[in-house]
């Protein structure tokens, strides 16, 4: 989930996205070698012969990271930069900048860490358009479980529910091309296209025989955020699908109608809702929680921050459920875990994914991100 933080008009995210994001929230990875400043190139750590690295970095000094070891000649990532370049049989398939952005895939991914992840322009534009509710896809939630591309969760009565995806699904293949060694921004790229286009996904399951294929046809994906109503048990049932830019709005109206509508109980509904903003998931716990603190993040030993309550709980009277599954992650895990252990509704359901970290988004000079687990919780 994302914990919108606001420097000079600048919005830092912190996110809490249980895995990578389909919606498809993509990402790759990226690194901290370099500072970057607008400027020609500085080239005190790039061999005098390697004049190609000035076309491709010239928007940027790059000075060396204090916090290299003294033990790490730099100067072996040019070598063997020169030596692709040089000696690849199909050298004139080779993209500089495409190489760039691989070698920072590497170096973020040597933290082993799946949520701490890098995405190029093009997929920092898709991720922010994910959580305006608005992209091009087929309407799921996919990340690496276990070394394992996996659906997360697909979105209620978008194309990949309707195709038969369900939580948990291990992707196999994608257009018939293995899985197995694809970064996460490739294996969604592949899996995004234009509307209309279809994709054929290679799935397994556990109660399958075999692995079996879905071909699902992309669509433009609108995601409202939260939509309630009555039941005809006259039970408020409020569903949250992601914690993104509309929901304190929505679920402000949906909190409001309960309370005139002053129904038998509330049903929150979290299930297949992979996470989101992390002030989000306190806001929305707070309509419960009058007072205390929500969730304690914990950066190291020494260091942890405290999310309070933020006094509203309009809805504490309300005798509430909350329904989860394998697809409720990050933030709609804080918020169940919350309500649970502070005796305010009851939980109904599955085993959720249990991820427990948060992350940070910072955004790059070149309109890339980085994605960065900053804390547990």
């Amino acid at each position: 989930m994302l914990n919108p933080k606001f420097q000079s008009n600048k919005r830092r995210n912190k996110i809490i996205i249980t895995i990578i994001v389909l919606l498809l929230m993509a990402s790759s990875f990226y690194g901290g070698i370099f500072i970057s400043k607008k400027t020609e190139i500085d080239d005190r750590l790039v061999n005098k012969d390697s004049v190609f690295l000035g076309n491709l970095l010239n928007k940027y000094e790059t000075t060396q990271a204090s916090n290299l070891a003294r033990d790490i000649d730099f100067n072996l990532f040019w070598q063997a930069w020169e030596m692709l370049k040089e000696k690849y049989v199909d050298k004139d398939k080779l993209q500089d900048k495409e190489m760039f952005y691989g070698a920072l895939r590497g170096l973020v991914s040597s933290t082993g860490d799946p949520y701490t992840v890098f995405m190029n322009p093009v997929v920092s534009k898709e991720f922010a358009d994910d959580m305006k509710g608005t992209f091009d896809g087929i309407g799921a939630e996919v990340g690496i479980k276990g070394g394992v591309l996996t659906v997360i969760a697909p979105l209620a009565n978008m194309p990949a529910q309707t195709a038969g995806l369900k939580a948990g699904d291990k992707i196999l293949t994608i257009d018939g091309e293995d899985t197995s060694p694809m970064a996460i921004d490739e294996a969604v790229g592949k899996i995004r296209g234009p509307k209309g286009t279809a994709v054929v996904l290679n799935i397994w399951r556990d109660s399958f025989d075999k692995p079996q294929d879905f071909k699902i046809t992309r669509s433009t994906i609108f995601v409202r955020s939260v939509d309630w109503g009555l039941d005809k048990n006259n039970f408020m049932v409020i569903k949250v699908s992601h914690f993104n830019d509309d929901t304190i709005e929505l679920f402000d109206e949906a909190a409001r109608e309960t309370v005139k509508k002053n129904p038998r109980g509330v049903i929150l509904d979290l299930r297949n809702d992979p996470g989101g903003y992390l002030e989000t998931a306190i806001e929305v716990a707070s309509e419960w929680v009058e007072e205390g603190v929500v969730v304690t993040e914990k950066f190291n030993e020494e260091k942890k921050n405290e999310y309070l309550a933020r006094g509203r709980a309009r809805l504490k009277d309300f005798k509430t459920v909350v329904l989860v599954n394998e697809g409720s992650a990050s933030a709609s895990e804080i918020v169940a875990g919350a309500l649970k252990d502070l005796g305010l509704a009851t939980i109904v359901g599955t085993k959720t994914f249990g991820k427990g970290s948060v992350q940070e988004l910072e955004t790059l000079p070149d309109g890339s991100s980085l994605k960065i687990t900053v804390a547990k919780w």
